[in-house]
């Protein structure tokens, strides 16, 4: 089945009337149980990055970002060639005036120590050495200690040296195995600085793999595309409406604040504990898209192409394409998933891979139980699709599909596997963004006690969406790759 087969337009529309009213009515139940609380009207502050980004530390991230966008606007206008120098010193004055000496020589003190092993120009020695200076910083007593270095007390210490120091790692990390694959010469230290302390970047990324910081932030040509800065004025603005929409939202529906009630999640029913579910998801989506949002506009303005947001939770049916953070992403898939994996086709191969990736992304997270168990999900649910797909495409079933059954009809099946698959995305991920007992008990509802009325009306409403993501795929497929016109039919001889 190619991407591009369609299904009847009445098919779709039944669709998408199905999709519609199963949202209104689980959002229905939802604003029921939220209107019903103590909480109703007043802020839900459960999630503590939203409110430090936009409530509590507003002014202080909108004043440092604003003075880097101002400072670096004027500073390279003068000196375009040394604007990543620019860059750099504004960065490292502002993690001082932040953190203080000792934090900037801490980190100092690990650039040193990862660019030194980046000289020997072996890649198991630099990963080594960074997953274990990462680890320095995740597990205890160390990570304990080297905070103790860091004097002062103010309510965002916490976030900003854990989330500084770990993103430097692995900048560092990237720089090192970048400069592996350099063959004449090495990069200089003064490359690594520049990288990592461009200030939009480090204390909460996204992750920006070096090859393509240092080629960027190094080009003197300042030309922008055509339209490209009233593209990024409209982003800004969307941005920023998405913000004011979240704060209104947060005033009226508590999908944080509600999954933490026990007591009162027994009382709703299938269809709002499983749009309670994948409401967190989008949630959780819909705040990764705004902060890296934020972040991406500040470094357009720089000249640098930054790691996209997140794509939808809507739009995942596939493990394979699932993730909250892009930059992070995308590292981990160049230097472990891809590296290892190849080009993903053998069994053995891509079960060490995600191993692997999953092993770096526990470490990164923080090794605890929660995230062992989310870690253990989500690597079998990759390889299990592999495994399913390898399976239907060996004979009978490759023969079945290509031989008894239409295109249409082989959308429609796969539809139903990916069905289930979304929901176990869901789940597998809300345990992570919530709680393992949210997760227990939506899973008990919808498989256990649901069954089979709430079970296979939530996978039909899902299967309906998963189609729908299917004929969005099959136009924008269509508009990147067209296909080929007919040539006309020759025009009949005109009568003598």
């Amino acid at each position: 089945m190619g991407i591009k087969t369609a299904l009847p337009k009445s098919e779709l529309y039944i669709y998408t009337a199905v999709l519609s009213l199963a949202l209104l009515w689980a959002g229905s139940w939802i604003i029921e149980a939220s209107s019903g609380t103590l909480y109703f009207l007043s802020l839900d502050a459960s999630d503590f990055e939203w409110v430090m980004w936009f409530t509590t530390f507003r002014n202080h991230i909108l004043f440092a970002l604003s003075g880097h966008v101002i400072f670096a606007k004027i500073c390279s206008m003068v000196s375009p060639k040394n604007r990543s120098l620019i860059y750099m010193l504004y960065g490292s004055l502002a993690v001082l005036i932040t953190m203080g000496w000792t934090y900037i020589s801490l980190i100092l003190s690990h650039c040193i120590i990862l660019y030194s092993v980046a000289l020997v120009k072996r890649k198991w020695l630099c990963f080594v050495a960074g997953v274990t200076s990462l680890a320095t910083f995740k597990m205890e007593p160390f990570n304990t200690w080297q905070e103790g270095f860091v004097t002062g007390s103010f309510d965002l210490q916490d976030v900003l040296f854990y989330g500084g120091c770990g993103f430097s790692i692995m900048r560092c990390m990237s720089f090192a195995l970048e400069n592996c694959e350099k063959k004449d010469g090495n990069y200089s230290f003064m490359d690594l600085i520049k990288y990592n302390f461009y200030l939009p970047f480090f204390f909460f990324g996204p992750v920006m793999t070096f090859d393509r910081f240092h080629e960027q932030a190094n080009n003197p040509n300042l030309t922008r595309k055509e339209r490209e800065m009233w593209n990024i004025t409209i982003h800004a603005l969307v941005h920023l409406g998405a913000i004011l929409v979240v704060d209104v939202f947060f005033h009226f529906l508590y999908i944080l604040t509600i999954p933490s009630d026990l007591k009162l999640l027994k009382q709703l029913s299938d269809w709002s504990l499983a749009g309670l579910a994948y409401s967190n998801l989008v949630y959780d989506w819909v705040k990764s898209a705004v902060m890296f949002g934020v972040i991406n506009t500040v470094s357009r303005l720089d000249h640098l192409d930054p790691p996209q947001p997140p794509k939808c939770i809507t739009m995942l049916y596939v493990f394979a394409e699932t993730h909250f953070d892009r930059g992070i992403n995308d590292w981990l898939c160049k230097y472990v998933y891809d590296y290892i994996g190849e080009n993903h086709d053998a069994i053995f191969k891509e079960l060490l891979a995600t191993i692997c990736t999953f092993a770096v992304t526990t470490l990164w997270l923080g090794p605890c139980e929660l995230v062992y168990i989310w870690s253990f999900f989500n690597c079998f649910g990759l390889n299990f699709e592999l495994w399913v797909a390898k399976l239907f495409s060996l004979p009978p079933f490759s023969t079945i599909e290509r031989n008894l059954m239409s295109e249409a009809m082989s959308r429609r099946i796969r539809g139903l596997f990916n069905a289930v698959n979304f929901w176990q995305i869901i789940l597998y991920n809300v345990l992570a963004l919530n709680s393992l007992d949210f997760a227990q008990l939506v899973a008990k509802r919808l498989l256990l006690k649901g069954f089979p009325l709430s079970t296979l009306s939530v996978l039909f409403v899902t299967y309906c969406g998963v189609q729908l993501i299917k004929e969005r795929e099959r136009r924008q497929a269509l508009l990147d790759d067209p296909e080929p016109v007919p040539p006309p039919e020759e025009s009949k001889q005109k009568a003598e």
